[in-house]
């Protein structure tokens, strides 16, 4: 019996050295692999991993011109997947995002079943000129309407959708593992290197605060340090994330302290989740929607997390973590500390969500479902 083909575009590929989509990307490809389907998943032509299969799933290599062109490259490699796609036959192609890909609609093979995941609502962020977002809102649009179907990774987003659209939507998260340390791991001593003063710093358990995240405004970057600043708390806050570009080089300059430690981007999932398990406080301050990746990972590494106060944070996180909406707000969190049992209540709540609703088994197996359903119609 011939097995279902599946593609899955939209990231720069697995396995995973880039971020949320990749994560996805890389959990998903295998566990369908696992159950049964044939599966393909396109990567740029300079991923560091040369090989054509991994685990089971089939690497497609696409040339994406990103280094040469800037951020408009996204649209060309979404393209040249997208072409790739239409001599391969596939049965269904999954989409992950939107916003590079759905101009290129009238490309996709008219004999798959496409499946969207929408992410989250991109036109808001505020990194983005007037036009840019009008664009993004219109690719949205196209998304919306040339899908066979649509995926929401949360429930707002599901609620957004039929109250702009009108249209259904399958409820499907990111997920999270939750066996992600060892003993070993635990008794390591923790140490980071700062980007900015070029020195090695070692850390003590919760004598430290966490962000990890893109550096850009959506982010509340600047709100979170500001807070700490404004603080009294003598202890370090450790900034994950590239800060090259000029939003980055803005903070950098700005808040060069004792207080504010840059480390640059760090990709090494376990030295990551070290830092999330240890850090006092874990703040989060995404903002533009969705439930996103960084945010499931905190959970999962036992993070007390401080979140932006949004509808998307708050349907994941619900009464389980601190809120903030401005940098008083952290400041006050930081000097009024958080009591030992409210502290780890929250902390175990959340890793029982991680463990019930945000699992990687049953989120491969509600899009296995997805696109069952998806085949069945006609």
């Amino acid at each position: 019996m011939k097995k279902t083909t599946v593609a899955i575009l939209g990231s720069r590929g697995i396995p995973n050295r880039y971020g949320g989509f990749e994560e996805l990307a890389e959990h998903l490809s295998t566990g369908l692999v696992t159950l049964g389907y044939d599966v393909c998943v396109y990567n740029v032509h300079n991923h560091p991993c040369p090989d054509k299969t991994w685990k089971g799933v089939h690497r497609l290599f696409c040339h994406d011109p990103e280094s040469i062109v800037g951020p408009a490259g996204q649209f060309i490699y979404d393209l040249n997947c997208i072409n790739d796609s239409r001599r391969r036959g596939f049965d269904v192609i999954i989409q992950l995002g939107y916003t590079s890909s759905s101009i290129w609609h009238r490309r996709l093979p008219r004999h798959a079943k496409i499946i969207t995941n929408m992410d989250g609502l991109e036109w808001k962020r505020e990194k983005y000129s007037r036009l840019t977002k009008l664009f993004l809102k219109y690719a949205e649009k196209l998304a919306v309407h040339n899908s066979h179907a649509l995926i929401a990774d949360n429930n707002k987003i599901q609620d957004y959708l039929q109250e702009t659209y009108q249209v259904e939507s399958d409820y499907i998260p990111y997920g999270a593992d939750t066996d992600i340390f060892t003993s070993k791991n635990e008794k390591k001593p923790l140490t980071i290197f700062c980007a900015v003063t070029k020195k090695v710093i070692p850390l003590k358990k919760e004598h430290f605060f966490l962000l990890i995240a893109r550096l850009q405004p959506d982010n509340h970057i600047e709100e979170i340090i500001q807070g700490v600043l404004m603080s009294e708390t003598h202890l370090p806050l450790v900034v994950v994330g590239n800060h090259n570009s000029h939003y980055g080089k803005k903070l950098v300059k700005k808040h060069i302290s004792k207080k504010i430690v840059f480390t640059g981007g760090m990709f090494q999932a376990d030295i990551l989740n070290q830092l999330r398990n240890q850090s006092r406080i874990y703040f989060h301050g995404h903002s533009a929607g969705g439930t996103n990746p960084s945010l499931l990972q905190a959970m999962a590494a036992s993070a007390l997390i401080c979140a932006h106060d949004n509808p998307f944070n708050r349907s994941v996180l619900g009464a389980d973590a601190l809120y903030f909406t401005k940098h008083a707000d952290i400041a006050s969190i930081i000097d009024e500390k958080t009591d030992q049992k409210d502290r780890e209540k929250m902390v175990k709540n959340n890793v029982t969500k991680i463990i019930k609703q945000y699992n990687w088994s049953s989120i491969i197996n509600n899009y296995a479902a997805l696109i069952e359903k998806v085949l069945s119609e006609p």
